[in-house]
């Protein structure tokens, strides 16, 4: 039972909509939101709360066709209703279709020939013969009776006798079977493990197999009962280790960190330190009123074609099919349509074009495939060319889906928090070794530098030095703070072993009680396949309820990005135990100054989360952090 079909052009505009049932939600917004505008079309369904949607495009007229019926039922002939409904449509309303006023026309007329189509091929489809029981005659068990045997000569091995033995034989040769497969096979086994089993030998006392050594005592065997006291080994008790002697005491005196420098020396050591981590070069500008990083140096920004010459084929030229004096003129006015063998082997190269450039492969398929499908039926010009066709329709795509689609201002999403006298919390999540420190450090250093108040709280209480680690970086920042006159940043620890969500939930309290601005969490690493401490992370999520949650990944990874992101969010929704679990929010990009132009995973990560890539890490100074332009990235992605 269908409950939707409606045909609406590319734009959004329904030109014709029939209801079979009320429609709870608005399943064909969410279909546009999701899939059309992210380029997902590749896919073949969509579901959306109760309802499955699958659709079809008839490129030529810019249009889409969308089928919605329950999640639950099978229907089969949907994919085949919806290539007739197209058909049909575009037949009866070719003229409509045509002129300048398609928006306008009158499609009412379209009901009864819908409901037509739809009756016959439901019809079709329930005449498919249903499964039945199979007759005893059928089936292996009736094989082994003696009329199967006579159904089905060859079973029975066949003897030749004389009269007088035949008729001594006739009772036992009759239900001699010949071997099957299976008894041959259980025959080898028995055979190998009677011919792998331990040969009888002498045995020792209560039946135990002795063996003898070469001097011909005989020696037990593992399985005999050794004397306790024989097998027990003395523990090796740790011994304290000496210096003394090992190294001089000058030596001893240079390798003490312990004591700390006093007064006025020990803070122009801690400042030169600081000052080490910025490079001033590197640092923002201020934007009215606001400090903004620098966007991303690229470099040489000249674009190479990803196509060869001879992948760039003029698609107007003449074929085999169009062959004489109006094949060429056909050829010539541009009236060849875009099949898919045209658009194969294009498709072909750019998706391995993609993978070279670390996008996840199967992204790469999907992205092709959505382009195809928005192409496939179009006609094109006369000189018009495949490949450059292809190429304007991927760069149209990654544009759309790497365009961030909420805001990525978090300076005024703090200012809002602070006119409600809250404090603004931004959680870092993500796997072992990715750098969520060091990068909670740079967006500390950011926040300084437009007067925040800053506190760190530290809730990797797992990894050994992690609390160690973040005590330096506010120190440095603290110094920094100092000399420059900006913002104030404070640690917040309660050392090892406790509990994660407490320490945030603390901190948070804190913060809102001594008028800090912004809460910046740390958390531990975990690889995306514990259970145990993605958990942990779910609670953590669940009990403070952060206003971001920030997914700190790297830009070395291509496939693995996908699986880390999806499992991440799959964690965040399964174990928090809300009716309206959180989301990854956005994510940063590290290590992003090793990769050169390969830039994909950035593109696998926004395709996966649809969430933005607010800064990306580019070095170990606390000013190496930029923002990621969306045309670098595509520009970058499509050259060669």
């Amino acid at each position: 039972m269908l409950d939707l079909c409606t045909v609406l052009t590319k734009g959004g505009y329904v030109l014709w909509q029939k209801n079979y049932t009320h429609i709870n939600g608005a399943p064909v917004d969410a279909l546009i939101r999701d899939v059309l505008i992210e380029e997902r079309a590749g896919i073949t369904s969509y579901n959306k709360d109760s309802y499955a949607l699958k659709w079809t495009f008839l490129n030529e007229k810019e249009l889409v066709f969308v089928i919605a019926y329950q999640s639950f039922l099978q229907l089969t002939y949907v994919d085949e209703l919806l290539e007739t409904t197209k058909r049909l449509f575009s037949t009866t309303f070719s003229e409509q279709l045509e002129s300048s006023d398609v928006v306008g026309g009158d499609y009412s007329s379209f009901d009864p020939l819908f409901d037509r189509a739809w009756k016959t091929l439901e019809e079709k489809y329930s005449k498919s013969k249903q499964k039945v029981p199979r007759k005893f005659e059928d089936t292996k068990k009736f094989e082994n009776t003696l009329h199967g045997s006579k159904a089905k000569p060859g079973m029975y091995r066949t003897v030749n006798v004389g009269y007088s033995e035949g008729r001594l034989l006739n009772g036992l040769l009759s239900a001699v079977k010949e071997p099957s497969v299976e008894d041959e096979i259980a025959k080898n086994i028995q055979a190998m493990n009677l011919a792998g089993s331990p040969r009888s030998g002498a045995r020792g006392p209560g039946g135990r197999r002795t063996v003898k050594s070469p001097k011909g005592s005989p020696v037990p065997s593992p399985n005999m009962a050794a004397d306790p006291a024989a097998g027990k080994k003395k523990k090796s008790q740790k011994v304290m280790r000496t210096w003394e002697g090992k190294v001089a005491k000058g030596e001893m005196e240079a390798l003490d960190y312990s004591k700390k420098l006093e007064g006025q020396e020990h803070e122009d050591a801690t400042l030169a330190n600081a000052e080490s981590l910025v490079d001033r070069s590197k640092m923002g500008n201020v934007v009215d009123g606001y400090y903004e990083v620098q966007d991303v140096d690229y470099g040489d920004e000249d674009e190479d074609d990803i196509f060869d010459e001879e992948d760039g084929d003029l698609v107007s030229k003449p074929t085999a099919k169009s062959s004489g004096v109006f094949g060429f003129f056909k050829n010539l006015t541009g009236q060849r349509e875009i099949d898919a063998a045209t658009l194969e082997p294009v498709l072909q190269k750019m998706k391995t074009h993609l993978i070279d450039k670390n996008v996840a492969s199967n992204i790469s398929q999907h992205l092709c495939d959505s382009v195809q499908s928005s192409l496939l039926g179009k006609k094109l010009g006369t000189f018009g060319s495949v490949s450059t066709l292809v190429k304007d329709n991927m760069e149209t795509a990654l544009k759309r889906i790497l365009t961030p689609k909420t805001s990525v201002d978090i300076l005024r999403d703090i200012e809002q928090a602070k006119a409600r006298s809250k404090a603004y919390s931004i959680t870092f999540i993500g796997v072992n070794g990715v750098g969520k420190s060091t990068n909670l450090s740079k967006v500390c250093f950011w926040l300084l530098q437009n007067n925040y108040r800053v506190l760190i709280a530290a809730c990797d209480t797992f990894r050994s030095g992690a609390v160690e680690q973040l005590r330096v970086h506010a120190r440095n920042l603290k110094a920094l703070q100092s000399s420059h006159s900006v913002g104030e940043v404070e640690l917040f620890e309660r050392g090892y072993g406790k509990d994660a969500a407490g320490i945030a939930q603390d901190a948070i309290t804190y913060a809102n009680n001594n008028d800090f601005d912004v809460v910046l969490i740390d958390t531990a690493g975990r690889m995306q396949d514990n259970e145990p401490l993605m958990r942990s992370l779910a609670k953590l999520v669940a009990v403070n309820n952060p206003d971001k949650i920030i997914f700190v990944g790297e830009a070395l990874v291509g496939n693995e990005a996908v699986d880390q992101l999806t499992k991440f969010n799959q964690a965040l929704k399964d174990f928090s135990g809300l009716q309206n679990p959180r989301h990854i929010d956005g994510m940063i990009l590290t290590k992003f100054d090793t990769i050169d132009d390969k830039v994909g995973a950035a593109l696998s990560m926004t395709y996966t989360t649809g969430q933005p890539i607010y800064f990306v890490g580019t070095g170990q100074t606390y000013t190496d952090l930029k923002n990621l332009k969306v045309s670098h990235v595509v520009q970058s992605l499509l050259k060669n």
